[in-house]
Protein backbone atom coordinates (compact mmCIF):
# COMPACT_ATOMS: atom_id res chain seq x y z
CA UNK A 1 0.00 0.00 0.00
CA UNK A 2 1.38 3.56 -1.12
CA UNK A 3 0.09 7.25 0.12
CA UNK A 4 0.78 10.34 -1.91
CA UNK A 5 4.03 10.58 0.33
CA UNK A 6 5.30 7.47 -0.30
CA UNK A 7 5.00 3.78 1.28
CA UNK A 8 3.43 2.85 4.61
CA UNK A 9 4.79 0.05 6.75
CA UNK A 10 3.56 -3.43 6.24
CA UNK A 11 2.45 -3.34 9.91
CA UNK A 12 0.71 0.06 10.09
CA UNK A 13 -1.03 -1.66 6.31
CA UNK A 14 -2.02 -4.50 8.50
CA UNK A 15 -3.81 -2.64 11.27
CA UNK A 16 -5.00 -0.10 8.89
CA UNK A 17 -6.72 -3.50 7.33
CA UNK A 18 -7.91 -5.09 10.83
CA UNK A 19 -9.22 -1.63 11.64
CA UNK A 20 -11.14 -1.22 8.86
CA UNK A 21 -12.66 -5.52 8.99
CA UNK A 22 -13.82 -4.18 12.99
CA UNK A 23 -15.54 -1.13 11.01
CA UNK A 24 -17.04 -4.11 8.78
CA UNK A 25 -18.24 -6.33 11.44
CA UNK A 26 -19.63 -3.41 13.48
CA UNK A 27 -21.80 -2.48 10.20
CA UNK A 28 -22.74 -6.13 9.72
CA UNK A 29 -23.91 -6.42 13.69
CA UNK A 30 -25.87 -3.34 13.13
CA UNK A 31 -27.67 -4.39 10.05
CA UNK A 32 -28.38 -7.80 11.91
CA UNK A 33 -29.51 -5.88 14.86
CA UNK A 34 -31.72 -3.91 12.77
CA UNK A 35 -32.71 -6.85 10.75
CA UNK A 36 -33.59 -8.76 14.02
CA UNK A 37 -35.54 -5.70 15.68
CA UNK A 38 -37.52 -4.98 12.24
CA UNK A 39 -39.92 -7.78 11.25
CA UNK A 40 -40.93 -7.20 7.61
CA UNK A 41 -43.74 -4.45 7.19
CA UNK A 42 -43.91 -3.82 11.05
CA UNK A 43 -43.04 -0.81 13.12
CA UNK A 44 -39.21 -0.26 14.07
CA UNK A 45 -39.41 -2.98 17.22
CA UNK A 46 -38.00 -1.10 20.83
CA UNK A 47 -35.94 -4.30 21.15
CA UNK A 48 -33.24 -3.03 19.24
CA UNK A 49 -30.45 -2.03 21.45
CA UNK A 50 -29.00 1.15 20.52
CA UNK A 51 -26.53 1.58 23.21
CA UNK A 52 -24.98 -1.81 22.28
CA UNK A 53 -24.57 -0.77 18.32
CA UNK A 54 -23.52 2.63 19.58
CA UNK A 55 -20.92 1.24 21.69
CA UNK A 56 -19.55 -1.34 19.23
CA UNK A 57 -19.20 1.65 16.43
CA UNK A 58 -17.16 3.28 18.96
CA UNK A 59 -15.33 0.77 19.45
CA UNK A 60 -14.25 0.05 16.13
CA UNK A 61 -13.91 3.71 15.60
CA UNK A 62 -11.23 3.27 18.74
CA UNK A 63 -9.51 0.71 17.10
CA UNK A 64 -8.93 2.59 13.71
CA UNK A 65 -7.48 5.88 15.20
CA UNK A 66 -5.44 3.18 17.75
CA UNK A 67 -3.90 1.01 14.67
CA UNK A 68 -3.51 3.93 12.58
CA UNK A 69 -1.46 6.73 14.33
CA UNK A 70 -1.75 8.80 11.22
CA UNK A 71 -5.33 9.01 11.00
CA UNK A 72 -5.43 10.03 14.87
CA UNK A 73 -3.41 12.67 14.00
CA UNK A 74 -5.36 14.25 11.40
CA UNK A 75 -8.22 13.83 13.32
CA UNK A 76 -6.40 15.54 16.65
CA UNK A 77 -6.85 19.39 15.78
CA UNK A 78 -4.45 21.56 13.26
CA UNK A 79 -1.22 20.14 11.96
CA UNK A 80 1.87 21.51 10.25
CA UNK A 81 1.47 25.13 8.96
CA UNK A 82 -1.69 26.07 10.82
CA UNK A 83 0.04 24.72 14.46
CA UNK A 84 2.78 27.29 14.07
CA UNK A 85 3.07 30.12 16.88
CA UNK A 86 2.91 32.21 13.30
CA UNK A 87 -0.44 31.30 12.58
CA UNK A 88 -1.54 32.02 15.41
CA UNK A 89 0.12 35.68 16.15
CA UNK A 90 -1.87 36.05 12.74
CA UNK A 91 -5.57 34.68 14.08
CA UNK A 92 -4.78 36.91 17.01
CA UNK A 93 -3.70 39.88 14.63
CA UNK A 94 -7.19 38.91 12.69
CA UNK A 95 -9.16 38.85 16.11
CA UNK A 96 -7.75 42.00 17.03
CA UNK A 97 -8.49 43.59 13.25
CA UNK A 98 -12.29 42.14 13.95
CA UNK A 99 -13.05 44.67 17.07
CA UNK A 100 -11.75 47.72 15.08
CA UNK A 101 -13.80 49.45 12.82
CA UNK A 102 -12.27 50.63 8.88
CA UNK A 103 -13.31 54.03 8.87
CA UNK A 104 -11.48 54.47 11.90
CA UNK A 105 -8.55 53.32 10.58
CA UNK A 106 -8.94 55.07 7.75
CA UNK A 107 -8.29 58.29 9.28
CA UNK A 108 -4.56 56.91 10.41
CA UNK A 109 -2.38 58.88 7.97
CA UNK A 110 0.86 56.57 8.19
CA UNK A 111 -1.26 53.11 8.51
CA UNK A 112 -2.68 54.20 4.42
CA UNK A 113 0.77 54.81 3.49
CA UNK A 114 2.26 52.26 4.95
CA UNK A 115 -0.44 49.65 2.48
CA UNK A 116 0.63 50.85 -1.29
CA UNK A 117 2.79 49.43 -2.88
CA UNK A 118 3.65 49.89 -6.59
CA UNK A 119 5.87 48.12 -9.11
CA UNK A 120 6.12 47.47 -12.94
CA UNK A 121 3.06 50.37 -13.20
CA UNK A 122 0.79 48.66 -10.55
CA UNK A 123 -0.10 50.71 -7.96
CA UNK A 124 -1.94 48.38 -5.18
CA UNK A 125 -3.46 49.98 -2.63
CA UNK A 126 -4.49 47.99 0.31
CA UNK A 127 -5.53 50.32 2.82
CA UNK A 128 -9.02 49.33 2.92
CA UNK A 129 -8.48 45.48 3.89
CA UNK A 130 -8.75 45.11 7.29
CA UNK A 131 -4.99 44.87 8.29
CA UNK A 132 -2.25 47.47 9.36
CA UNK A 133 1.49 47.34 9.26
CA UNK A 134 1.49 44.93 12.34
CA UNK A 135 -0.77 42.21 11.00
CA UNK A 136 1.46 42.33 7.39
CA UNK A 137 4.57 42.26 9.74
CA UNK A 138 2.57 38.53 10.85
CA UNK A 139 1.60 37.49 7.25
CA UNK A 140 4.91 37.81 5.93
CA UNK A 141 6.27 36.18 9.01
CA UNK A 142 3.80 33.34 8.41
CA UNK A 143 4.97 33.25 4.82
CA UNK A 144 8.77 32.92 5.71
CA UNK A 145 7.48 29.93 8.13
CA UNK A 146 5.79 28.16 5.15
CA UNK A 147 9.20 29.04 2.97
CA UNK A 148 7.36 30.73 0.67
CA UNK A 149 10.50 32.33 -0.38
CA UNK A 150 12.32 28.94 -0.68
CA UNK A 151 9.35 27.27 -3.03
CA UNK A 152 9.34 30.11 -5.33
CA UNK A 153 13.10 29.69 -6.15
CA UNK A 154 12.94 25.87 -6.67
CA UNK A 155 10.33 26.78 -9.16
CA UNK A 156 12.57 29.09 -10.62
CA UNK A 157 15.35 26.71 -10.34
CA UNK A 158 12.92 24.27 -12.56
CA UNK A 159 12.65 21.67 -9.22
CA UNK A 160 10.52 18.53 -9.28
CA UNK A 161 7.50 20.72 -7.40
CA UNK A 162 4.49 19.21 -8.40
CA UNK A 163 4.65 15.92 -6.25
CA UNK A 164 1.62 14.31 -8.08
CA UNK A 165 2.92 14.72 -11.19
CA UNK A 166 6.61 14.68 -10.52
CA UNK A 167 7.37 17.65 -12.78
CA UNK A 168 8.55 20.92 -12.88
CA UNK A 169 6.20 24.17 -12.79
CA UNK A 170 8.22 26.38 -14.93
CA UNK A 171 6.14 28.57 -16.57
CA UNK A 172 8.14 31.64 -16.25
CA UNK A 173 10.09 30.32 -18.66
CA UNK A 174 7.42 30.56 -21.37
CA UNK A 175 8.16 34.55 -20.33
CA UNK A 176 11.98 34.19 -20.40
CA UNK A 177 13.44 36.29 -23.33
CA UNK A 178 16.22 35.41 -25.89
CA UNK A 179 19.39 35.63 -24.39
CA UNK A 180 18.07 34.92 -20.53
CA UNK A 181 20.18 32.83 -18.41
CA UNK A 182 19.27 29.32 -18.95
CA UNK A 183 16.06 27.66 -17.04
CA UNK A 184 16.94 23.99 -17.43
CA UNK A 185 13.98 21.09 -17.48
CA UNK A 186 13.28 17.79 -18.78
CA UNK A 187 17.17 18.04 -19.25
CA UNK A 188 17.06 20.63 -21.89
CA UNK A 189 17.26 24.89 -21.88
CA UNK A 190 13.78 25.57 -21.73
CA UNK A 191 14.34 29.24 -22.89
CA UNK A 192 15.89 28.06 -26.09
CA UNK A 193 13.50 25.78 -26.53
CA UNK A 194 10.51 28.23 -25.83
CA UNK A 195 11.89 30.79 -28.08
CA UNK A 196 12.50 28.29 -31.05
CA UNK A 197 8.93 27.56 -31.06
CA UNK A 198 7.83 31.07 -30.38
CA UNK A 199 9.67 31.93 -33.64
CA UNK A 200 8.28 28.81 -35.44
CA UNK A 201 4.99 30.45 -34.61
CA UNK A 202 5.70 33.97 -35.91
CA UNK A 203 6.85 32.58 -38.94
CA UNK A 204 3.70 30.50 -39.15
CA UNK A 205 1.48 33.09 -38.24
CA UNK A 206 3.27 35.63 -40.96
CA UNK A 207 2.14 32.92 -43.74
CA UNK A 208 -1.18 33.08 -42.82
CA UNK A 209 -1.55 36.68 -42.00
CA UNK A 210 0.19 37.35 -45.60
CA UNK A 211 -1.88 34.67 -47.73
CA UNK A 212 1.38 32.83 -48.67
CA UNK A 213 -0.33 29.64 -46.57
CA UNK A 214 -3.74 29.78 -47.86
CA UNK A 215 -6.61 27.02 -47.68
CA UNK A 216 -7.06 24.11 -50.04
CA UNK A 217 -9.12 25.80 -52.78
CA UNK A 218 -6.35 28.17 -52.60
CA UNK A 219 -8.27 30.91 -50.56
CA UNK A 220 -6.62 33.17 -47.64
CA UNK A 221 -7.28 31.78 -44.06
CA UNK A 222 -9.05 34.87 -42.78
CA UNK A 223 -11.09 33.08 -39.81
CA UNK A 224 -9.86 31.35 -36.71
CA UNK A 225 -11.49 28.71 -34.63
CA UNK A 226 -9.98 27.76 -31.78
CA UNK A 227 -11.08 24.40 -29.67
CA UNK A 228 -9.81 23.86 -26.45
CA UNK A 229 -11.67 24.11 -22.71
CA UNK A 230 -10.39 25.10 -19.16
CA UNK A 231 -6.90 26.80 -19.59
CA UNK A 232 -7.00 26.43 -23.41
CA UNK A 233 -10.16 28.51 -24.03
CA UNK A 234 -10.28 31.43 -21.16
CA UNK A 235 -6.83 32.52 -20.70
CA UNK A 236 -7.04 32.88 -24.37
CA UNK A 237 -10.31 34.47 -24.46
CA UNK A 238 -9.41 36.93 -21.78
CA UNK A 239 -6.20 38.23 -23.47
CA UNK A 240 -8.00 38.33 -27.16
CA UNK A 241 -10.97 40.52 -25.65
CA UNK A 242 -8.19 42.66 -23.40
CA UNK A 243 -6.43 43.72 -26.33
CA UNK A 244 -9.54 44.10 -29.27
CA UNK A 245 -10.09 48.03 -28.49
CA UNK A 246 -6.02 48.42 -28.13
CA UNK A 247 -5.20 50.79 -31.26
CA UNK A 248 -2.49 48.92 -32.34
CA UNK A 249 -4.51 46.01 -32.41
CA UNK A 250 -7.50 46.72 -33.89
CA UNK A 251 -5.63 47.79 -36.64
CA UNK A 252 -3.78 44.22 -36.75
CA UNK A 253 -7.05 42.65 -36.88
CA UNK A 254 -8.46 44.36 -39.31
CA UNK A 255 -10.38 41.75 -42.04
CA UNK A 256 -9.79 39.09 -39.68
CA UNK A 257 -11.72 37.02 -36.81
CA UNK A 258 -10.83 34.88 -34.07
CA UNK A 259 -13.94 32.19 -32.35
CA UNK A 260 -13.78 29.86 -29.41
CA UNK A 261 -15.06 26.78 -29.21
CA UNK A 262 -14.87 25.21 -25.96
CA UNK A 263 -18.89 23.62 -24.92
CA UNK A 264 -19.08 20.38 -25.96
CA UNK A 265 -22.75 21.15 -26.04
CA UNK A 266 -23.10 21.18 -30.09
CA UNK A 267 -25.10 24.58 -30.05
CA UNK A 268 -21.62 26.04 -29.06
CA UNK A 269 -19.84 24.71 -32.24
CA UNK A 270 -23.31 26.00 -34.72
CA UNK A 271 -23.24 29.04 -33.04
CA UNK A 272 -19.21 29.96 -33.86
CA UNK A 273 -19.60 28.15 -37.63
CA UNK A 274 -23.14 30.06 -38.10
CA UNK A 275 -22.46 32.08 -40.86
CA UNK A 276 -18.66 31.33 -41.12
CA UNK A 277 -17.11 30.38 -44.59
CA UNK A 278 -15.33 27.14 -44.28
CA UNK A 279 -13.08 27.52 -47.26
CA UNK A 280 -11.29 30.85 -45.17
CA UNK A 281 -11.09 28.82 -42.31
CA UNK A 282 -7.80 28.20 -40.12
CA UNK A 283 -8.40 25.87 -37.27
CA UNK A 284 -6.58 25.52 -34.05
CA UNK A 285 -7.00 22.53 -31.84
CA UNK A 286 -5.72 23.22 -28.28
CA UNK A 287 -5.03 19.87 -26.38
CA UNK A 288 -1.74 18.92 -24.73
CA UNK A 289 -2.53 15.54 -24.24
CA UNK A 290 -4.49 15.66 -27.53
CA UNK A 291 -7.04 13.43 -25.55
CA UNK A 292 -9.43 15.59 -23.16
CA UNK A 293 -12.86 14.24 -24.51
CA UNK A 294 -14.93 17.59 -25.09
CA UNK A 295 -11.78 19.23 -27.02
CA UNK A 296 -11.34 16.14 -29.29
CA UNK A 297 -14.52 15.60 -29.67
CA UNK A 298 -15.19 19.50 -31.11
CA UNK A 299 -11.90 18.79 -33.09
CA UNK A 300 -13.82 15.65 -34.68
CA UNK A 301 -17.17 17.94 -35.50
CA UNK A 302 -15.08 20.81 -37.26
CA UNK A 303 -12.72 18.45 -38.98
CA UNK A 304 -16.23 16.77 -40.63
CA UNK A 305 -17.73 20.33 -41.06
CA UNK A 306 -14.45 21.29 -42.99
CA UNK A 307 -14.34 18.34 -44.87
CA UNK A 308 -17.61 18.59 -46.21
CA UNK A 309 -18.24 22.13 -46.98
CA UNK A 310 -14.85 22.46 -49.44
CA UNK A 311 -14.77 21.13 -52.15
CA UNK A 312 -11.55 19.40 -52.30
CA UNK A 313 -9.46 16.01 -51.42
CA UNK A 314 -10.11 15.21 -47.38
CA UNK A 315 -6.15 15.15 -46.50
CA UNK A 316 -5.43 18.31 -48.14
CA UNK A 317 -8.40 20.02 -46.03
CA UNK A 318 -7.11 19.24 -43.08
CA UNK A 319 -3.60 19.67 -44.04
CA UNK A 320 -4.09 23.64 -44.90
CA UNK A 321 -7.14 24.10 -42.54
CA UNK A 322 -5.74 22.61 -39.09
CA UNK A 323 -2.85 23.52 -36.89
CA UNK A 324 -2.01 22.24 -33.51
CA UNK A 325 -1.32 23.19 -30.00
CA UNK A 326 -0.12 19.62 -28.44
CA UNK A 327 2.64 17.93 -27.36
CA UNK A 328 1.56 14.58 -28.86
CA UNK A 329 2.65 14.51 -32.05
CA UNK A 330 2.34 10.91 -33.79
CA UNK A 331 -1.94 11.24 -32.10
CA UNK A 332 -2.06 15.12 -34.24
CA UNK A 333 -0.21 13.09 -37.57
CA UNK A 334 -3.63 10.48 -37.03
CA UNK A 335 -6.22 13.36 -36.82
CA UNK A 336 -3.82 14.28 -40.41
CA UNK A 337 -2.70 17.52 -39.27
CA UNK A 338 0.92 18.61 -40.36
CA UNK A 339 3.66 17.99 -38.31
CA UNK A 340 5.41 21.71 -39.09
CA UNK A 341 2.11 22.96 -37.87
CA UNK A 342 2.21 21.18 -33.90
CA UNK A 343 3.15 23.81 -31.75
CA UNK A 344 4.68 22.06 -28.76
CA UNK A 345 5.44 23.06 -25.44
CA UNK A 346 6.26 21.54 -22.18
CA UNK A 347 4.76 19.24 -19.87
CA UNK A 348 5.81 21.76 -16.88
CA UNK A 349 3.14 23.79 -17.89
CA UNK A 350 -0.46 23.49 -16.10
CA UNK A 351 -3.73 24.37 -18.39
CA UNK A 352 -4.64 27.28 -16.17
CA UNK A 353 -0.95 28.96 -16.65
CA UNK A 354 -0.77 28.15 -20.56
CA UNK A 355 -1.96 31.46 -21.70
CA UNK A 356 1.61 32.19 -22.47
CA UNK A 357 2.53 28.76 -24.13
CA UNK A 358 1.57 28.52 -27.60
CA UNK A 359 -1.86 27.82 -25.67
CA UNK A 360 -2.32 31.15 -25.78
CA UNK A 361 0.16 32.76 -28.92
CA UNK A 362 -1.04 31.06 -31.49
CA UNK A 363 -4.43 31.89 -32.22
CA UNK A 364 -3.75 35.42 -30.64
CA UNK A 365 -0.51 35.83 -33.06
CA UNK A 366 -3.05 35.00 -35.73
CA UNK A 367 -5.69 37.76 -35.12
CA UNK A 368 -3.17 40.53 -33.78
CA UNK A 369 0.38 39.90 -35.06
CA UNK A 370 3.01 38.81 -32.97
CA UNK A 371 4.14 41.97 -31.91
CA UNK A 372 1.35 42.42 -29.21
CA UNK A 373 1.94 38.81 -27.76
CA UNK A 374 5.81 39.83 -27.35
CA UNK A 375 4.86 43.03 -25.57
CA UNK A 376 2.54 41.23 -23.50
CA UNK A 377 5.54 38.09 -22.77
CA UNK A 378 7.63 40.84 -22.15
CA UNK A 379 5.50 42.54 -19.24
CA UNK A 380 4.99 39.08 -17.71
CA UNK A 381 8.98 38.33 -17.44
CA UNK A 382 9.23 41.90 -16.29
CA UNK A 383 6.62 40.73 -13.01
CA UNK A 384 8.03 37.36 -13.07
CA UNK A 385 11.55 39.41 -11.91
CA UNK A 386 9.75 41.37 -9.58
CA UNK A 387 8.31 38.11 -7.75
CA UNK A 388 11.94 36.91 -8.16
CA UNK A 389 13.65 39.39 -6.35
CA UNK A 390 11.30 41.53 -4.37
CA UNK A 391 11.53 41.04 -0.93
CA UNK A 392 8.22 39.56 0.60
CA UNK A 393 7.11 43.15 1.97
CA UNK A 394 7.18 44.93 -1.10
CA UNK A 395 5.63 42.04 -3.28
CA UNK A 396 2.48 42.28 -5.42
CA UNK A 397 2.10 38.85 -6.27
CA UNK A 398 2.86 37.51 -2.52
CA UNK A 399 0.99 40.16 -0.44
CA UNK A 400 -2.25 39.42 -2.81
CA UNK A 401 -1.89 36.08 -1.92
CA UNK A 402 -1.50 36.92 1.77
CA UNK A 403 -4.26 38.65 1.77
CA UNK A 404 -6.31 36.69 0.23
CA UNK A 405 -5.33 33.89 2.77
CA UNK A 406 -5.91 36.19 5.68
CA UNK A 407 -9.42 36.87 4.50
CA UNK A 408 -10.84 33.79 3.66
CA UNK A 409 -9.32 31.38 6.67
CA UNK A 410 -8.49 34.16 9.18
CA UNK A 411 -11.48 36.61 8.93
CA UNK A 412 -13.71 33.76 7.53
CA UNK A 413 -14.93 35.67 4.08
CA UNK A 414 -14.92 33.03 1.84
CA UNK A 415 -15.86 35.36 -1.46
CA UNK A 416 -13.64 38.07 -3.22
CA UNK A 417 -14.61 40.30 -6.18
CA UNK A 418 -13.02 40.82 -8.87
CA UNK A 419 -14.21 44.35 -10.48
CA UNK A 420 -12.10 45.25 -13.21
CA UNK A 421 -13.51 49.30 -14.45
CA UNK A 422 -12.12 48.32 -17.64
CA UNK A 423 -14.98 46.41 -20.30
CA UNK A 424 -11.69 45.10 -21.79
CA UNK A 425 -11.26 43.04 -18.90
CA UNK A 426 -15.03 41.22 -19.30
CA UNK A 427 -13.25 38.00 -19.13
CA UNK A 428 -10.44 38.80 -16.64
CA UNK A 429 -12.65 37.11 -13.99
CA UNK A 430 -13.28 34.14 -15.65
CA UNK A 431 -9.84 33.43 -16.12
CA UNK A 432 -8.89 34.07 -12.49
CA UNK A 433 -11.49 31.66 -11.22
CA UNK A 434 -9.66 28.87 -12.54
CA UNK A 435 -6.17 30.28 -12.49
CA UNK A 436 -7.09 30.74 -8.84
CA UNK A 437 -9.76 28.29 -7.28
CA UNK A 438 -8.09 25.55 -9.49
CA UNK A 439 -5.02 26.24 -7.97
CA UNK A 440 -6.06 26.55 -4.18
CA UNK A 441 -8.92 23.94 -4.47
CA UNK A 442 -7.57 21.86 -2.64
CA UNK A 443 -9.07 19.90 0.81
CA UNK A 444 -5.41 18.52 1.39
CA UNK A 445 -1.67 19.30 1.84
CA UNK A 446 1.10 18.58 -0.30
CA UNK A 447 1.92 15.23 1.59
CA UNK A 448 -1.89 13.59 1.33
CA UNK A 449 -2.59 15.07 4.56
CA UNK A 450 -6.20 16.57 5.59
CA UNK A 451 -5.98 20.33 6.09
CA UNK A 452 -7.53 21.39 9.11
CA UNK A 453 -8.56 25.17 7.66
CA UNK A 454 -10.34 25.56 4.73
CA UNK A 455 -8.21 26.63 1.67
CA UNK A 456 -8.67 29.35 -0.98
CA UNK A 457 -11.62 31.67 -1.77
CA UNK A 458 -14.29 32.07 -3.83
CA UNK A 459 -14.26 34.32 -7.09
CA UNK A 460 -16.23 35.95 -9.47
CA UNK A 461 -17.32 39.16 -10.55
CA UNK A 462 -18.16 41.32 -13.45
CA UNK A 463 -16.43 44.45 -14.74
CA UNK A 464 -17.38 47.38 -12.69
CA UNK A 465 -20.48 49.60 -13.89
CA UNK A 466 -22.51 46.22 -15.20
CA UNK A 467 -21.81 44.76 -11.69
CA UNK A 468 -22.34 47.94 -10.09
CA UNK A 469 -26.76 47.32 -11.42
CA UNK A 470 -26.16 43.45 -10.11
CA UNK A 471 -24.24 42.20 -7.08
CA UNK A 472 -23.49 45.46 -5.44
CA UNK A 473 -26.56 45.35 -3.85
CA UNK A 474 -26.15 42.61 -2.02
CA UNK A 475 -22.01 43.38 -1.26
CA UNK A 476 -23.75 47.11 0.43
CA UNK A 477 -25.91 45.98 2.74
CA UNK A 478 -24.16 43.98 5.77
CA UNK A 479 -23.11 41.22 3.53
CA UNK A 480 -18.59 41.25 3.39
CA UNK A 481 -17.00 40.42 0.13
CA UNK A 482 -13.42 41.96 -0.17
CA UNK A 483 -13.03 43.41 -3.49
CA UNK A 484 -10.52 44.14 -5.90
CA UNK A 485 -10.76 47.02 -8.12
CA UNK A 486 -9.07 47.68 -10.79
CA UNK A 487 -8.62 50.85 -12.44
CA UNK A 488 -6.82 52.14 -15.29
CA UNK A 489 -5.36 55.88 -15.88
CA UNK A 490 -5.38 55.75 -19.70
CA UNK A 491 -8.57 54.26 -21.46
CA UNK A 492 -8.19 52.58 -25.02
CA UNK A 493 -11.14 54.19 -26.11
CA UNK A 494 -11.31 57.36 -24.72
CA UNK A 495 -14.47 59.85 -24.83
CA UNK A 496 -15.29 63.53 -24.48
CA UNK A 497 -17.99 65.33 -24.03
CA UNK A 498 -18.40 69.09 -23.85
CA UNK A 499 -15.04 69.29 -24.00
CA UNK A 500 -14.34 67.22 -20.49
CA UNK A 501 -13.16 63.87 -20.56
CA UNK A 502 -15.11 61.43 -18.93
CA UNK A 503 -13.96 60.34 -15.14
CA UNK A 504 -13.40 56.48 -14.88
CA UNK A 505 -16.16 54.95 -13.44
CA UNK A 506 -13.98 53.62 -10.75
CA UNK A 507 -12.70 56.75 -9.42
CA UNK A 508 -17.00 58.12 -10.49
CA UNK A 509 -18.01 55.87 -8.22
CA UNK A 510 -16.27 57.06 -5.51
CA UNK A 511 -16.83 60.44 -6.28
CA UNK A 512 -20.76 60.15 -6.19
CA UNK A 513 -20.47 58.15 -3.19
CA UNK A 514 -18.64 61.56 -0.90
CA UNK A 515 -21.42 63.62 -2.91
CA UNK A 516 -23.84 62.01 -1.01
CA UNK A 517 -22.02 63.65 2.67
CA UNK A 518 -21.73 61.79 5.90
CA UNK A 519 -23.65 59.00 4.91
CA UNK A 520 -21.91 58.39 1.39
CA UNK A 521 -18.47 58.76 2.66
CA UNK A 522 -19.30 56.21 5.67
CA UNK A 523 -20.04 53.70 2.65
CA UNK A 524 -17.06 54.31 0.91
CA UNK A 525 -14.90 54.02 3.96
CA UNK A 526 -16.56 50.53 5.45
CA UNK A 527 -16.34 48.79 1.93
CA UNK A 528 -13.80 46.25 2.66
CA UNK A 529 -11.60 46.31 -0.92
CA UNK A 530 -7.77 46.40 -2.94
CA UNK A 531 -7.29 48.88 -5.47
CA UNK A 532 -5.36 47.62 -7.83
Amino acid sequence: MATRNGSITDQAAAALGEAVKSVSDAAGAAIEAVSDAVPEATPLAPSLDTTALGNSLKDASESLEASFPETAKLLNGPTGIAGTAEWKAVAQAASQQKAKHLRDQLEDAERCASLRVEAEGVLMDFARQKVDQETMSRLVALARKANVEGKRDAMFRGDVINETEKRSVFHAALRAPKGAAPMVANGEDQVKFVNGVLDKIEDFCGRVRSGKWVGATGKKLTTVLAIGIGGSYLGPEFLYEALRADATCKKAAEGRTLKFIANVDPVDFARQVDGVDASSTLVVVVSKSFTTAETIMNAKTVKNWLTSSIKANATDVVRQHVAAVSTQMQLTKDFGIAPENVFAFGDYVGGRFSVHSPVGVLPLALQYGMAPLREFLSGAHAMDLHFKTTPLEKNLPVLLGLLGLYNSTFLGYNCKAILPYAQALLRFAAHIQQLDMESNGKRVAMDGSTLSFEAGEICFGEPGTNGQHSFYQLMHQGRIVPAEFIGFKKSQAPVTLAGNALFDSCVESRIRLRSLGPNGLKLERETTHALV
